[in-house]
């Protein structure tokens, strides 16, 4: 007999834990430049909590997948993210950010990988619906960036801090919220080898590679984009509407992602990603952006730059890894994309004033366009 879903607990987990990227990612930028930072060390202050994905994920992961203590492991995170992001109000100089980055990050960085698996576990053969449960992270974000927008219309960034501690808050309670439950082995199972053996798969760490340059892609959106829309003359609130439209089209996609999983395999939806991927940071780098019209166009491809490509690698992870690693597996997504949105972020940061925005989305769409090809090449073709 198949156990209920706890479908409202899941979701909103989901729902604060990205209603805290929708907090951060859009206004990093603007409250780094409200203290007065220059674009090279807001673009170092954003990479830190990206880097420490490189090496957070991993070490919990593994000790989720040797312990098997996943929900603690999420709850523990949740609380020890809050406490140092606390430290925030202490100070606001440059080395006191750069310390505040990385704890809170080593923590939060912990949590949705463990939590992936415990989701995925209580859908068991009903993995199809994740998205509909993900679908309320994409909520969350819009809340935020919508809701924090209108409000620094009319408060100072000072208060973004204050912010971004409410909804840690209600990560920390909406964990505490979740019931456990463990992974179950996969009907096909690929290789019983541990993980790193595993990964020498050529398709798999192929995969990795990419799904790093994919965020590598994403590091001059995610630090610049309010500065840049602002630039071009949009308004606070336009921007976080802007930022919410992305999200609007990912919610879309999700809601959807059940019927394009029956009907396209993950080589293809992941191909499909990068492709779009390309077409969108070559858009935005160009004269299009300008243009309301085109701009909502880029906003809306959003739901394959991020909301099916993230869904088919969460797919992917779970059918070419072993139960028994499903937490290792999910926390080396984590990192790589870490790595390579710290990239991203760090070349954005030195390149946006000295060669411009244009070339710095034209070195975005590079790194997707090389990423396609590398799918397209090695990724094996199966169903999803």
């Amino acid at each position: 007999m198949t156990a209920a879903l706890p479908y409202w607990r899941l979701s909103s987990f989901y729902f604060f834990y990205f209603a805290l990227l929708g907090g951060t990612a859009p206004f990093f930028g603007l409250y780094f430049a409200h203290l007065g930072f220059s674009a090279e060390r807001i673009g170092e202050l954003v990479a830190i909590p990206m880097l420490m994905r490189c090496v957070a994920p991993n070490l919990w992961g593994w000790l989720g997948d040797i312990t098997g203590q996943r929900l603690l492991i999420v709850r523990l995170g949740a609380l020890a993210t809050l406490l140092a992001f606390l430290l925030i109000f202490v100070d606001q100089n440059y080395g006191w950010l750069v310390m505040v980055m990385a704890l809170h990050a080593f923590f939060w960085h912990a949590v949705l990988p463990q939590f992936e698996v415990i989701t995925l576990a209580h859908l068991r053969d009903r993995a199809s619906g994740y998205s509909r449960i993900r679908l309320w992270g994409s909520i969350g974000f819009i809340v935020a960036v919508v809701g924090l927008g209108g409000l620094f219309e009319h408060l100072s960034l000072d208060a973004w801090p204050v912010a971004i501690v409410l909804i840690m808050s209600g990560i920390v309670l909406a964990s505490l919220w979740v019931p456990n439950a463990r992974p179950v082995t996969p009907k096909v199972q690929y290789s019983s080898d541990s993980f790193w053996q595993q990964l020498q798969q050529p398709s798999l760490l192929a995969f990795y590679l990419c799904a790093g340059l994919m965020q590598l892609s994403h590091g001059p959106y995610y630090t610049f984009l309010s500065l840049y829309l602002e630039s071009l003359g949009y308004s606070r609130t336009a921007v976080g509407l802007l930022w919410s439209l992305g999200v609007i089209a990912e919610i879309v996609l999700f809601w959807v992602m059940s019927s394009v999983l029956e009907r396209f395999s993950l080589r293809q939806i992941l191909l499909a990603s990068f492709v779009l991927a390309t077409v969108r940071w070559l858009l935005l780098g160009s004269s299009a952006a300008d243009n309301l019209l085109w701009l909502l166009v880029i906003q809306i491809l959003h739901a394959a730059t991020f909301g099916s490509f993230h869904i088919a690698a969460v797919h992917f992870i779970q059918h070419r890894v072993g139960a028994k690693y499903q937490g290792q597996g999910q926390a080396f997504y984590a990192s790589v994309s870490g790595i390579g949105g710290a990239l991203g972020a760090l070349y954005a940061g030195y390149s946006w004033n000295t060669l411009g925005p244009a070339v710095t989305f034209a070195l975005a769409a590079l790194a997707t366009l090389i990423a396609a090809v590398i799918m397209w090449a090695r990724l094996q073709e199966e169903p999803a």
